[in-house]
């Protein structure tokens, strides 16, 4: 409170009280007494030297024309302090705690029921916990309100202890409480920190080839920003998927990074509708259609350089989810002896993938970078002197010297469709995307067998059950015996990272009873200790683990009379073949992975 000239009655009063306890009745009056005592928050910042004098004068010039301005905030807007540093200042002038929120701060809904939202948000208010005495503490982001604390205590009716918060903290909480009318001011606040613009990520046009700025395509909105966000944050972190996952209270964001999904940042629940649309716009697809699953593809420019993204949306209890594959270019410019393979493998897939004729198949589950190898293998051949082929569903990165076939099944064009018509192309290698059905394979093996290279993936456990695969789509077992050249199954495990690899002596019963069994008992093993560099997880990027399957003429002849899964398998380790496990457990020897990962993503 402040008086007509403009001086701070509480401060006269403490410097009354405190000349009075020193000079008892001859207490007089001194200038020199008052100058110590801080006549607000500013003269707290000049007396930890955090403001010049000249910036206090430039401040209190403000006063002039504005008289109902305040001095502390005027050095705000000028720049001279932060904002939490005002915030910090005014706390201890008026000897009140100063505490952030943290998000994961849990609400007392029977207190936030009693202040009502709308109350909270008008004096910028969060009651934050009951104290075992009955007390309350209630953060307030305004400590000058002197009027404030005699109303909660009333509304309360009981003790009421304030501490003050930055209104960011407390918008945050009271966005979960409310919902959609303070979503916005919720995307805002996380968008604000990052510094992530409209502009931050183009949208290509494919039938102009001009990239396009997206506040074009839907106006200037936070809700741009943020799906701007989420796709620059997950290209820059080396995200291979985004997963939007709206529930009955929250909306989930999370990132596949390493094969493993991590949760991010959100905005409310609310704001999912609004996402949505904005990836539907992005993908072309019908923004009024919620009921049936939609997939689309969106092409942009991040930080310079050219991404695909694959938009898939499926309808839920609480709202379409939408999943976003990332296909980044740089991925498929690794070459093949950088993707794990151990030297003779690679010397024996380099040997089979420049065979004039027969087939390779590359297995694995979804995510298991199929793609990758055989987009590598690509890469290595002699694009100039042969004429090189490829069918997908969709072309996932275009490549050069290479006539790349997309599939459109609604159309009639699918892979055994392509492929028939590809046959009359002349061509020398012919790459099919996926091997999907017994006509596929028939036209794959009469390519192979007619002086074809033809290489494709298959979904199967491991390389042996490829054969068995293979005869339950309805391709005859001799047939496969003359074609089939090699089988490549394969995994992705999470490296250890190598800012704080530590050796590992701390084996679950599993692991150890797996590590003994392996024939490698006694070696050593190693672990990440988890850092900043890896997010605590202790592993950064992938390598493959692998299992090559060369059909020699004894296994050719054994799979013409339609042998069984572990037969085939017997027969090729007879020959050498190493398993996805024995390859598993030679990395994590070698410090590449760990026994668990080796666990996590191959049967034992």
């Amino acid at each position: 409170m402040k008086n007509e000239s403009g001086s701070d009655n509480l401060g006269n009063m403490e410097v009354f009280n405190q000349a009075e306890s020193v000079m008892g009745d001859s207490f007089l009056w001194s200038p020199q007494e008052e100058s110590t005592i801080p006549h607000g928050p500013e003269d707290l910042l000049h007396q930890r030297g955090q403001v010049t004098r000249e910036q206090l004068d430039l401040a209190n010039a403000v006063l002039v024309e504005q008289p109902w301005a305040i001095v502390i905030d005027v050095l705000v807007e000028q720049g001279a302090i932060s904002d939490e540093v005002a915030l910090e200042t005014k706390a201890e002038y008026f000897q009140m705690p100063f505490r952030r929120i943290p998000e994961e701060q849990t609400l007392d809904s029977e207190l936030t029921d009693v202040l009502q939202p709308q109350y909270m948000r008008s004096k910028m208010v969060l009651p934050l916990e009951s104290n075992e005495d009955g007390s309350v503490v209630v953060a307030i982001a305004n400590p000058e309100d002197i009027f404030l604390i005699d109303d909660l205590r009333r509304r309360l009716g009981r003790e009421v202890i304030l501490v003050v918060s930055p209104p960011a903290d407390i918008l945050a909480h009271l966005a979960e409480l409310v919902g959609g009318s303070d979503a916005l001011e919720k995307v805002e606040e996380i968008l604000g920190e990052l510094g992530v613009e409209e502009d931050s990520v183009e949208v290509v046009e494919e039938e102009q080839g001009q990239a396009e700025d997206l506040e074009k395509m839907a106006g200037e909105s936070p809700v741009i920003r943020y799906v701007n966000y989420i796709i620059t944050s997950a290209v820059r972190e080396g995200a291979s998927d985004i997963h939007i996952e709206p529930s009955r209270k929250k909306l989930r964001v999370r990132f596949r990074m390493d094969g493993i999904l991590f949760e991010q940042s959100a905005p409310p629940v609310s704001m999912t509708p609004a996402i949505l649309s904005r990836l539907k716009i992005m993908s072309k697809l019908d923004i009024a259609e919620t009921r049936i699953p939609q997939d689309g593809r969106i092409r942009v420019v991040v930080q310079s350089r050219n991404i695909d993204l694959r938009v898939s949306i499926l309808p839920t209890a609480h709202g379409e989810k939408c999943v976003i594959r990332i296909l980044d270019g740089r991925s498929i410019t690794v070459g093949l002896e950088k993707l794990g393979f151990r030297d003779e493998m690679l010397e024996e897939f380099m040997h089979q993938i420049n065979q004039p004729n027969g087939i390779v198949l590359v297995t694995g589950p979804t995510g298991s970078g199929k793609s990758t190898t055989l987009y590598s293998a690509l890469q290595v051949m002699d694009r100039e002197r042969l004429n090189i082929s490829t069918v997908e569903d969709p072309v996932e990165y275009e490549l050069d010297g290479i006539n790349q076939v997309h599939v459109r099944d609604a159309i009639g064009m699918t892979f055994s469709a392509a492929l028939r018509s590809l046959l009359r192309q002349d061509p020398d290698i012919i790459m099919v995307g996926e091997i999907r059905d017994g006509e596929t394979a028939r036209i794959a093996v009469q390519a192979s067998l007619t002086g074809h290279m033809v290489l494709s993936t298959l979904h199967t456990n491991d390389a042996p059950s490829t054969i068995t695969r293979l005869i339950n789509i309805g391709v005859e077992p001799y047939l496969i015996s003359a074609a089939l050249s090699a089988v490549l199954a394969q995994r992705l495990v999470r490296r250890i990272c190598p800012e704080c690899k530590e050796e590992n002596n701390e084996l679950t019963r599993r692991e150890r009873v797996f590590f003994e069994h392996s024939g490698h008992a006694g070696k050593p093993l190693y672990r990440g200790a988890g850092c900043e560099k890896c997010r605590g997880s202790g592993y950064k990027g992938r390598v493959g683990l692998y299992e090559l399957l060369v059909v020699d003429d004894e296994l050719a002849d054994m799979i013409s009379t339609d042998p069984g899964v572990n037969e085939i398998r017997e027969a090729a380790c007879r020959v050498g073949m190493k398993t996805l496990q024995e390859d598993g457990v030679l990395k994590a020897i070698d410090g590449q992975t760990t026994i668990e990962e080796v666990l996590r993503v191959s049967q034992a």
